[in-house]
């Protein structure tokens, strides 16, 4: 069954909370809000003179999933902004070939995307549509099935509408007009050019163009966009602004950041996240070669030497290889490598396939039959769009990758994880490249730029991600076992008197000079940055983690049940004292507020508001009745699907909702109709309202184990949480200031300014001789974060470090600005007791403690 990672669902989660605070209030500061929720820097939030229509882009490097994310976002759009039972949504993408592929998928039941829609809307109750078949759309689809319109931008894109389908009159659409008004300047009118084609007469001249394009502006879309870099002309902002969507949400890993078009990045992912989501191969094993035959020879190699440890480990994987050629006027053709493989390599061709403007021999192929026996596939540019097959393991490229079209594509083809599973053996995590370089070094900066500029990677990401396939033993099997010690970063620069100059471990001012002398222009800058690079790898490789340290495991907090210790969670709070109700709590929604006047209201929730009129947008309230036949019953059901929880029951949660709108109606007065017109908002604050009473009901248990009976609280050998090599995905803002830390685990670190408080905190752990490592510890990353529950889900303390003597040290750092008194005493509560149940210790870090100490004296005082 199919599940969405974690990053996956956090990004939901930032969409979510974006557009529902873009409902309540303007679009700049809902985006602001987002930023500061994520600990970003702060950027301005661009309209592209969209006015108040959020317009944002979820960012994901190649192998994160854009597609399946889009196809929930229709859900979470649905709820959190359009409040539309059964929207209509058109899904932009940027070729006709992935427009083939993405419709088929949506189309398949059974499919992940497919899937997706059906659990939101029911299997009846969606219209999937390519946009050449839009004509099929019948009135009484819009509002009673939710209509998904797969088309290219290019099919939109024009300055002159009169020569596109999209945009010309058809009299399958004139019902969808029926009582519109006809001056609405959102739609285009028939003119002169419309006459003949359409068989009209001069009576219909400026009138309302029944046209698809018209029929999106009435009903205001949810705009999907797929590969939205490519989309970020004037003439892509005026075409959409035809269609006036009422929102729009772009997907990409390489966002336009340019200075009047940049994309309004929402939410960003890192590779980190998606390799340990186990959705890619990483890291990337780089082997340099002088000679292009050379590079041939060690990936056929590679691939057999994967192919043996495939079998070793009894996984059904067959690794490929995809070859890079020269085009028709270099020397390496695609004939020129065919040859070399069978002719010099002994490879069978029934082995290779090539795949070209001209050759097509992928085709009608499926390369996860275990009968299938292709191993190689020879290529001069892109596959086939939308082409995926996480066997790809090798790429192998015999010119210049820095020059070469569509590198980066074909790398990114070999980093999908195949199903998505780590791999018992390490060899078949990671991907493997073989290029033409005279050094690593030429090499690294290459293949940089590709990922970074192609496919999403951040720079001070690809140390880690990029290593030298001729450092390490490319097949060193156990993935537990931590890498054995390396010697310093070792790094080969071409000088420019042609002599050739080894450089080991940091590179200072003066050797930097001296690589640079004699270079000028373009040269020097590529220099400069194959220098840069060098130095970022030579201190990642000073992180304990990529030094072979083992973080020592922590133990976890448990409670003792039937004489046995079991995981301690926040779930064990509500159920302290018996089973906890909705029934036990007050019968109340103070942060829901209808103000009505005549046909119009105005709702109130969180400190924002709305305003509604009872016939907007041509829009009645949708539970499939009239508005006059509508009742507490039907609101009731409806509120039952929206705001259902798994620990309450159907039958308390039913008689609850009757009590709740029984209340609002005849306590507070709200009309059945203006609660109907709010229902998604209403929804909103139930949800919100059934949370702090759960809450509430935690909070009794939380007091009980933490202040009045500890006795039954300890730790078990059973549960405990380990910080492993290679398993640290952060994501942006990752620190960048001019101290160097020493001590920290891992190559980078997450959500650390260069100076302040908490900088001052990690500070000084990196500088007290008894820290032997530690890590700014990650907030609910899947299998990557230190946590201890409290009464309202988990704590995430800010700092993990392991002293010389052994024993571990938690540090939450409190700053006067972000912590109320409760939640410092309930952090530092729990914090505590783990410390003394496990005898390690916790420490609450201030700026200044009553005894006048900063930071380090707080922290030397308690190792002391």
């Amino acid at each position: 069954m199919f599940e969405l990672k974690n990053y996956q669902k956090e990004t939901l989660q930032t969409l979510r909370e974006f557009l529902e605070e873009a409902r309540l209030m303007p679009v700049e500061e809902a985006f602001t809000r987002a930023q500061q929720r994520q600990n970003r820097p702060p950027l301005p939030y661009l309209h592209h003179a969209f006015g108040q229509v959020p317009y944002v882009c979820l960012r994901l490097p190649t192998g994160g999933g854009k597609t399946v994310l889009a196809s929930y976002t229709v859900g979470v759009a649905k709820r959190a902004y359009l409040e539309q039972d059964f929207p209509i949504v058109l899904w932009l993408v940027p070729t006709n070939t992935i427009r083939e592929q993405t419709l088929e998928a949506l189309q398949k039941p059974g499919h992940p995307y497919r899937t997706a829609l059906e659990d939101e809307f029911g299997v009846d109750r969606l219209l999937v549509l390519d946009i050449g078949d839009v004509t099929r759309i019948r009135k009484q689809d819009i509002g009673a099935k939710a209509i998904v319109v797969v088309g290219t931008l290019a099919t939109l894109r024009v300055e002159d509408t009169s020569g596109r389908k999209v945009y010309a009159y058809h009299e399958d659409f004139e019902p969808h007009f029926a009582g519109v008004n006809p001056h609405d300047e959102r739609l285009e009118k028939v003119t002169e050019a419309d006459l003949k084609p359409n068989g009209l007469t001069a009576a219909t001249l400026d009138k309302i163009k029944y046209s698809f394009a018209n029929l999106l502006a009435l009903k205001q879309p949810l705009v999907i966009m797929d590969e939205a870099h490519n989309a970020r002309t004037k003439l892509t902002f005026d075409t959409l602004k035809r269609i006036h969507p009422a929102c729009v949400v772009e997907f990409t890993a390489t966002p336009d950041t340019s200075h009047d078009s940049a994309s309004n990045v929402l939410h960003h992912v890192s590779a980190s996240q998606l390799k340990a989501a186990n959705m890619i191969k990483l890291p990337i094993m780089l082997s340099e070669h002088n000679e292009w035959e050379g590079a041939v020879r060690d990936a056929v190699l590679t691939r057999k030497q994967l192919a043996q440890e495939a079998v070793k480990s009894g996984d059904s994987i067959r690794p490929l290889v995809l070859f890079q050629a020269e085009n028709k006027s270099g020397e390496v053709t695609h004939e020129v490598l065919k040859n070399f493989l069978t002719e010099q390599l002994g490879v069978e061709p029934q082995q290779i396939a090539v795949v070209t403007g001209s050759q097509r021999e992928l085709d009608g192929i499926n390369l996860f039959d275990p009968a299938c026996p292709i191993e190689y596939i020879i290529t001069v540019e892109a596959l086939k769009e939308g082409w995926d097959c996480s066997f790809a393991y090798v790429f192998c490229s015999v010119k210049d990758v820095k020059s070469a079209k569509d590198a980066e594509q074909l790398l990114g083809r070999v980093l999908r994880m195949p199903y998505a599973q780590r791999r018992s053996n390490e060899a078949l995590n990671r991907a493997y490249a073989h290029l033409v370089s005279p050094n690593f070094a030429k090499a690294a900066a290459m293949l940089t730029d590709k990922m970074v500029q192609g496919m999403g990677f951040d720079p001070l990401e690809i140390p880690q991600h990029l290593q030298h396939g001729s450092q390490y033993s490319l097949f060193d099997g156990n993935p537990e076992q931590p890498k054995p010690a390396v010697a310093e970063e070792r790094s080969e620069f071409t000088l420019s008197n042609g002599e050739t100059f080894a450089a080991c471990g940091l590179i200072d001012e003066s050797t930097e000079k001296l690589i640079l002398q004699g270079f000028s222009g373009k040269q020097k800058t590529e220099v400069q940055q194959q220098v840069q690079q060098h130095n970022l790898r030579a201190k990642a490789r000073l992180a304990p983690a990529e030094r072979g340290e083992i973080f020592a495991s922590l133990p976890l907090l448990c409670v003792r049940e039937e004489n046995q210790l079991h995981l301690l969670e926040p779930e064990s709070f509500l159920y302290t004292r018996g089973v906890w109700s909705l029934l036990d709590f007050p019968l109340e929604l103070p942060q829901f507020e209808i103000r009505e006047s005549g046909r119009t209201f105005e709702v109130f929730l969180q400190g924002g508001h709305v305003s509604y009129k009872l016939a907007e947008r041509d829009e009645t309230p949708n539970l499939n009745l009239i508005e006059l036949d509508i009742n507490q019953t039907v609101l009731v059901r409806w509120l039952d699907r929206e705001v259902r929880q798994a620990d309450v029951s159907p039958t308390e949660m039913i008689r609850w909702l009757v009590q709740l709108v029984g209340h609002l109606t005849a306590e507070r007065g709200f009309s059945l109709t203006a609660l109907v017109r709010s229902k998604f908002l209403l929804a909103r604050a139930i949800k919100d309202r059934i949370a702090f009473c759960r809450n509430k009901a935690a909070e009794q248990g939380f007091r009980h184990w933490l202040f009045e009976d500890a006795s039954l609280l300890g730790v078990s050998e059973t549960y405990r949480y380990a910080f492993k090599p290679g398993l640290y995905p952060a994501r942006i803002p990752y620190y960048r200031g001019k101290y160097t830390f020493s001590k920290h685990y891992y190559p980078v670190i997450e959500d650390l300014s260069a100076s302040g408080e908490e900088f001052s905190c990690a500070q000084a752990l990196d500088q007290h001789p008894r820290v032997k490592h530690w890590v700014r510890n990650l907030v609910n990353r899947e299998s990557a974060s230190f946590r201890l529950p409290v009464a309202h889900g988990y704590f995430y303390p800010d700092f993990i470090a392991e002293l010389r003597d052994g024993r571990t040290l938690v540090v939450e750092y409190k700053g006067a600005h972000l912590e109320t008194a409760d939640d410092a005493r309930e952090k530092a509560a729990v914090g505590q007791i783990w410390a003394a149940k496990s005898h390690n210790l916790f420490l609450l870090a201030l700026a200044q403690d009553p005894h006048g100490r900063d930071v380090y004296q707080q922290l030397d005082n308690l190792l002391n």
